[in-house]
């Protein structure tokens, strides 16, 4: 049975409880957003995705500041 992709939209909208509690990994972000990793990799050489830092050469995410991109992106879409 194939899995249902989250959009932006659901993201943005889920509970703060319903982000999980960790750091997230590329792969994690990629999986939430429905997108490809290397999408998430381009995002910040690019510097517009949302925010990263590093673990030694991990790239992790906070879920905090992935809700806090998506929210700004979904507001510039309303605009």
């Amino acid at each position: 049975m194939a899995e249902r992709r989250l959009t932006v939209a659901d993201v943005a909208a889920m509970p703060r409880t319903a982000l999980p509690s960790r750091y997230l990994t590329p792969v994690d972000v990629a999986e939430l957003l429905g997108v490809p990793v290397e999408t998430v990799y381009q995002w910040r050489r690019k510097r517009t995705g949302p925010r990263g830092f590093r673990v030694g050469r991990h790239l992790r995410y906070d879920p905090e500041d992935l809700r806090a991109w998506v929210e700004s992106l979904m507001e510039g879409a309303a605009a």
